[in-house]
């Protein structure tokens, strides 16, 4: 039987700018190694600015900033290892790839700003019941100045660079800081009216306003992360971006039992995919091989496996792990 000639493939826009799959992994552990890295330096500059304020100044809100920070450094060392381990190739222990890495170091990360939380909870409770005076106000102001603008510098960064990977770890180290912009601008306010207006209390009161704030990041960064690790499905912007890709040509007949999970930059994606019955085997091939050429120029970190059916004629197999489609397609039996 001849077979048509392929449509000339049209150039889809992309689902979203960055997410999983959209960079190659060499390229993506490059950006990534650079963003934790300097995020190690940032953290390690807070944490030794802020134990030098709070041993000058005396004050609990500072206190419990200087812990956020050292929390935030062994956050960031983790992320900076996971970025490296998760874009190693496939080897024969773990064929699928070393991806969820980062959906582990997600997770470590929401661990570690709830602890922060459950401290400043603690803490902030205690210094309410029996106020403390803040010294030295001025040096612990500037302290929190420079972690306000040291912050602001990194999360501007790593926003870049999630635009160009979608890396969950380093979205996970951008919402701990993203939370600290605000703990550290209430930690001021709580400082300054401490000092200048002798309202004591404000300082454990901030504390506890910023311990909600962390509780609420530890939060979204735990649900994100176990939605990896739990493989749910990519957004639904992905999958039908996908789907276009596999079905702009005229020869394939359709796709159904789509399934597609992330794993740190790698994306999986499996597929059916209905042909013309009485092809040979040697034409069916070239088709998926154009299917997925089509869908590893816009997502060249997937890894794709498409099963071939004859529309019409294929047995139904594999449901019981696809009930989200309840339907018989054409190609299954009816």
């Amino acid at each position: 039987m001849a077979t048509p000639s392929p449509a000339p493939e049209t150039d889809m826009p992309p689902a979203s700018p960055a997410g999983p799959g959209r960079m190659d992994p060499a390229e993506s552990q490059r950006i990534n190694t650079m963003a934790t890295a300097l995020s190690v330096s940032v953290a390690l500059i807070l944490v030794g600015a802020k134990l030098a304020g709070w041993i000058a100044s005396g004050s609990i809100a500072l206190l419990a900033s200087f812990f956020d920070s050292l929390l935030d450094l062994a956050a960031s060392v983790t992320a900076f290892l996971a970025v490296r381990y998760a874009a190693r190739p496939a080897d024969n222990e773990h064929r699928f790839g070393h991806g969820k890495a980062e959906a582990f170091s997600s997770l470590l990360q929401a661990v570690l700003v709830a602890a922060s939380a459950l401290f400043l909870f603690v803490e902030g409770t205690r210094r309410l019941i029996d106020p403390q005076p803040v010294e030295a106000g001025g040096w612990a102001l500037a302290v929190m100045a420079l972690s306000l603008v040291l912050t602001l510098g990194l999360i501007r960064m790593q926003t870049l660079v999630i635009r160009r990977t979608g890396s969950i770890a380093v979205t996970g180290d951008r919402a701990h800081y993203s939370a600290d912009v605000l703990s550290n601008l209430a930690v001021m306010g709580g400082i300054a009216l401490a000092v200048f207006a002798g309202l004591e209390r404000a300082d454990p009161i901030l504390a506890l306003f910023v311990g909600v704030l962390l509780a609420k990041s530890a939060f979204e960064l735990g649900r994100e992360s176990v939605n990896q690790l739990l493989d749910r499905e990519l957004p639904d912007a992905t999958r039908a971006h996908i789907e276009a890709l596999l079905t702009d040509d005229p020869r394939v007949l359709g796709v159904h039992e789509l399934r597609t999970r992330a794993a740190g930059p790698l994306i999986h994606i499996q597929v059916h995919m209905d042909l013309e019955p009485f092809q040979t085997l040697k034409e069916a091939h070239d088709v998926v091989v154009a299917a997925e050429l089509r869908v590893l120029k816009h997502y060249p970190a997937a890894d794709l496996l498409i099963h071939s059916d004859p529309k019409g004629y294929g047995e139904a197999h594999g449901r019981g792990f696809f009930d989200a489609d309840p339907e018989p397609h054409d190609g299954g039996a009816r």
